[in-house]
């Protein structure tokens, strides 16, 4: 069964696609995915790298065994795009994301990135199969799975159980999540499972490298997918928000972001609130970017709260409370 995700109240993801979504996320915006087929054309493509004209056929059934007893297998390097690395031995080719090598951080700039990836062309790398899948055609790698012990996916997914922590770095980060290395399998942690508060960016809560404990959600053994938390390891600030603050209370705030309609607007960790562009006190013609800027402190008057919800408007008119 796949665990689902609510976001804002009205769209739905499953553990299954955000999961590959976040995995896939940078290695498609860049013109390669999962697929082995598209990578080989992607791979194609690119000048640099002169690549075979046949596609050796994928021994499927050894494949599946390294999988399902998490071995390490040695492979060539024939070939890369900017989204990871295209890998290749007797009977079995795949992709190796970029995120899963160990000495390639996934922020590497655009410039930097083709050069990095070529220097492993010709290379052979120690790797485990992470992903294994004949109906798709799609065989993932992983360099940084291959450095724990033989067997230590398996281990950690049946020691896992919902409700515990994990402690784990944090590999990568997509505008889906944020991915981290529990030492032999990888966990995500799902945007909306960053904070209590609105999350812009991933990488605004969290950084590569950075280690994390986080809540475990939900284990899934079949698919090899973890989810976790990292707000769960506080409390949720709504459930006493309206012990703190009331309509008409007039309270300090940080903006956060500006939009069209308005802008986002934090009382405290977790606790974010919407002040109306009409709310923002600016005459016809005026520009919102001209007055206000992320990071600014501003002074606010509470207009409603509805913790139930995590709803809470706020204005910047304060001399209003005053008539």
């Amino acid at each position: 069964m796949n665990h689902n995700y609510h976001l804002n109240g009205e769209e739905t993801i499953s553990n299954d696609e955000a999961w590959w979504a976040s995995l896939l996320a940078d290695e498609e915006r860049h013109g390669g995915n999962g697929d082995l087929r598209a990578n080989m054309e992607s791979f194609s493509e690119h000048k640099e790298n002169i690549m075979p004209l046949h596609q050796p056929a994928v021994d499927w059934p050894v494949v599946q065994h390294l999988y399902d007893a998490d071995e390490t297998l040695e492979l060539s390097i024939v070939g890369y795009n900017r989204g990871g690395l295209l890998a290749e031995g007797k009977g079995i080719h795949g992709f190796i994301p970029i995120s899963h090598l160990v000495d390639v951080v996934c922020d590497l700039p655009e410039e930097a990135r083709d050069d990095v990836l070529a220097d492993y062309v010709g290379q052979k790398l120690l790797l485990k199969v992470i992903e294994c899948d004949q109906g798709r055609g799609r065989i993932v790698f992983s360099e940084r799975a291959a450095q724990a012990s033989t067997g230590r996916r398996n281990q950690l997914l049946l020691e896992l159980k919902p409700g515990e922590c994990v402690s784990g770095v944090v590999t990568n980060i997509t505008e889906f999540g944020v991915f981290v290395d529990l030492g032999g399998v990888e966990g995500l942690i799902h945007v909306s499972e960053l904070s209590w508060g609105r999350v812009r960016y991933p990488g605004d809560i969290v950084k590569i490298g950075d280690r994390v404990t986080a809540y475990v959600i939900h284990v899934d053994r079949d698919r090899t997918r973890i989810a976790l938390s990292l707000k769960r390891m506080c409390s949720n600030p709504w459930q006493t928000a309206e012990q703190r603050y009331h309509a008409g209370q007039i309270v300090e705030a940080v903006i956060t972001g500006l939009a069209t309609y308005g802008a986002f607007a934090r009382l405290e960790e977790g606790v974010d609130g919407l002040i109306h562009v009409s709310e923002m006190g600016l005459e016809p013609g005026m520009e919102m970017e001209a007055y206000y800027s992320e990071g600014q402190t501003v002074q606010a008057r509470i207009i409603h709260i509805d913790a139930a919800r995590q709803r809470l408007g706020l204005s910047l008119q304060v001399e209003q409370v005053h008539s």
